[in-house]
């Protein structure tokens, strides 16, 4: 079966921004690369990479469905763009480390919503599962959010607790300064990101063919964007600095 631009978008996407949007990405890859390599960061640093590399990819194969639509390629691309903020989540987790129980949590409640999203983005492409694909998709992007919200509550506590300190980078003054800087990377990354799931939430709860979904200008602002600032946040207030983990007290934390 042929599938048209219509079919498969509901609307006809705009020519050049998809482009230029990959463009971006794939500077931003390179830039953590030359980043973790330069200042010897541990290798989960590479999450980074990894994820703004498949932005990249995704708005490549939105570029190139401009011209040839295709079933397949459409999965693909809605996978690329609908899952990688995941990575960026774990990152984050990642980021207060210890206790273990935090990264190992949120790990698999990420790992749990990612799996539901990825069924449910799949499900979108075609007629006759696209309805039970929006509830599937919706219920993973809701446990998302909820698991924001819990990991916001956990940062603000690490923040105000004196326990937990972070080792001064190149250009930090003092630790309590590298701290405030580091949990501001933390806290403004994550609402980014809960900026971008409410969005989702909305878009698939609105359905195929709604205003929400229809609305591209929507979808570049508060997906593309959002996470575009999130990276752009990732680079000018590098973490990498603060690692490996030192004990406090006679207890760890892998950035504290």
């Amino acid at each position: 079966m042929a599938y048209t631009l219509q079919d498969l978008f509901d609307y006809h996407p705009v020519n050049g921004v998809p482009g230029a949007a990959a463009g971006l990405f794939a500077i931003i890859a390179a830039i953590h690369i030359w980043q973790t390599i330069h200042y010897n960061a541990p290798k989960w640093m590479y999450i980074l990479v990894g994820t703004a590399v498949a932005e990249s990819v995704g708005y490549i194969v939105r570029n190139v469905l401009i011209y040839h639509t295709s079933l397949g390629l459409f999965v693909f691309m809605n996978l690329c763009l609908l899952l990688p903020p995941n990575a960026l989540a774990l990152f984050n987790y990642k980021t207060i480390g210890e206790p273990k129980f935090i990264t190992w949590f949120f790990f698999g409640s990420d790992i749990f919503s990612f799996l539901i999203q990825a069924t449910g983005g799949s499900m979108q492409a075609t007629e006759s599962t696209r309805n039970a694909g929006k509830y599937i998709a919706l219920f993973g992007l809701a446990i998302q959010l909820i698991f924001f919200a819990c990991f916001l509550a956990i940062t603000i506590y690490v923040h105000r607790s004196a326990a937990y300190v972070v080792s001064a980078g190149p250009k930090d003054m003092t630790d309590k300064g590298a701290k405030i800087k580091l949990m501001r990377v933390i806290i403004a990354t994550t609402i980014l990101l809960y900026v971008r799931s409410i969005y989702r939430v909305a878009e698939f709860a609105d359905g195929y063919g709604g205003k929400i979904y229809s609305a591209e200008w929507a979808f570049y602002v508060f997906d593309c964007l959002a996470i575009l600032f999130s990276f752009v946040i990732y680079i000018l207030w590098f973490v990498g600095h603060h690692f490996p983990s030192k004990a406090v007290d006679g207890g760890y934390c892998d950035v504290f």
